[in-house]
């Protein structure tokens, strides 16, 4: 199978998770920073003060995504590296850094994705409500104006935020993820806030930006009915509601879905939130960044309001993180995306797999046969996409390298490539390389 000839062929990363130097250079503390060192917050206790040393082996890196063929490369920039208290004043040496990585990136012939917001806030906004603030519309539009000026010559792909309901709710209303907040109300909030902020940012990249693409990055996930019983059937409405079309809706049509509203008003979750103001949230896009990892299928639990229990197929394979393996379901959810929203053009901005690997490697290649045919089976399903009529351009493989998967530490592994966090050493895994054959190619073997 042969993609299109301007397939876009990319891999990812997140700013917190690899670069390390987390105090150095005038680096202000972030929420991952704060949350990670809280005992018993993070899996295996660790934290990514240190991470993978991208801030430093960034040269290293930047010549292995050349090796392997990589187009592109989508990155977050650090918030507090760049403005430690998150307004005021600058920190030129964090600037400095991301326009090093820049320009390295282009001598390599790599196009650089920048996503502005990849969940490290600056804990001294944080401390004054950070995302459940209404002032951080601007804090944030101000950050997004420092950078598109900063690199926006060079730069011409922007993401505003990766997956706000992420930030939202597992910081928020779970409370799993930082700031480690459990307040249902506060998590809508937080959304309605990132929302408006991703709506605001838009015009100021377009001002500072010549020839921009931009858009916003969702973590998007099918949550369908185990039967075709009704209350499995509200069930999954209702879920879907929550994880999808309460971020889907605003950016394309300016409103929540009314069906969410009216259950969500009555538990009072909603309380204080303009809803009117969501309109502000559809300011034009030139894409929409999927980042797919699971479906979720779901049985009503009785007696309960929307409590559910997940029931998979018996033959149904998982990954190291308890995630179905099931490519078709995300060329379903692309098809489904393309037909009720109608986004220009979509970007699968992350999609990949955690399995259990050595913390040490020996040999020159790591054999990960499970991480090879997962990526076939994904590939397989993102060439259908395109066959169904789905605007698909890019593909983003996350991630790059093994890395802080936030509350679970360093025990779980995404990567390509290998990093051994005590020498620090990278080392290609067999998926790296037939990575680094499709994209050579732009087909499927």
């Amino acid at each position: 199978m042969t993609f299109p000839k301007d397939f876009l062929w990319g891999v990812a990363t997140a700013s917190y998770q690899i670069e390390g130097a987390a105090m150095e250079d005038g680096r202000g503390e972030c929420i991952w920073t704060r949350f990670s060192h809280t005992p018993g917050k993070i899996k295996d206790g660790t934290s990514a003060d240190v991470g993978n040393d991208h801030y430093h082996r960034y040269e290293e890196d930047v010549a292995l995504m050349k090796e392997l063929g990589v187009q592109a490369y989508r990155f977050s920039t650090s918030w507090p590296r760049v403005i430690p208290q998150g307004t005021g004043t600058i920190n030129e040496i964090g600037l400095d850094y991301y326009d090093r990585l820049t320009d390295a990136l282009l001598r390599a012939g790599i196009q650089p994705w920048i996503t502005l917001y990849h969940w490290d806030l600056p804990q001294v906004l944080e401390d004054k409500g950070g995302w459940t603030n209404p002032d951080i519309v601007h804090w944030f539009t101000d950050y997004a104006d420092l950078m598109t000026k900063t690199l926006g010559d060079r730069v011409k792909h922007w993401i505003t935020f990766n997956e706000p309901w992420c930030s939202a709710m597992l910081g928020y209303y779970f409370g799993t993820h930082a700031p480690g907040i459990i307040d249902p109300c506060k998590g809508f909030q937080a959304a309605h806030h990132l929302l408006l902020s991703h709506g605001a940012a838009m015009p100021v990249i377009r001002r500072n930006v010549k020839d921009s693409v931009a858009g916003i990055t969702l973590n998007l996930t099918p949550h369908l009915p185990a039967s075709g019983d009704p209350e499995d059937v509200k069930a999954a409405r209702y879920q879907d509601g929550f994880a999808n079309r309460w971020y889907l809706d605003p950016v394309f049509k300016g409103e929540y879905p009314a069906d969410m509203v009216e259950a969500l008003v009555t538990r009072g979750y909603l309380d204080g939130i303009d809803l009117s103001a969501i309109k502000f949230a559809a300011a034009p896009m030139d894409f929409l960044g999927i980042n797919y990892y699971m479906r979720w299928v779901h049985k009503h639990i009785p007696g309960t309001e929307d409590g559910t229990t997940s029931e998979f197929p018996k033959d149904a394979e998982f990954t190291d993180m308890g995630w179905e393996i099931n490519g078709p379901a995300m060329a379903d959810l692309l098809v489904r995306v393309h037909k009720e929203y109608n986004p220009q053009v979509i970007y699968v901005t992350e999609n990949g797999a955690a399995f259990p690997e050595p913390d040490t490697v020996t040999d020159s290649i790591l054999e990960d046969p499970r991480r090879v045919a997962f990526y076939k089976q994904y590939l397989t399903a993102a060439e259908d996409a395109i066959n169904r009529g789905v605007p698909l351009k890019g593909y983003f493989a996350w991630s790059l390298m093994d890395n802080f998967e936030w509350a679970e530490g360093f025990s779980k592994r995404f990567g390509i490539v290998h990093v051994d966090y005590q020498s620090q050493k990278r080392t290609p895994k067999r998926s790296a390389l037939y990575y680094s054959d499709v994209i050579r190619t732009n087909s499927l073997n």
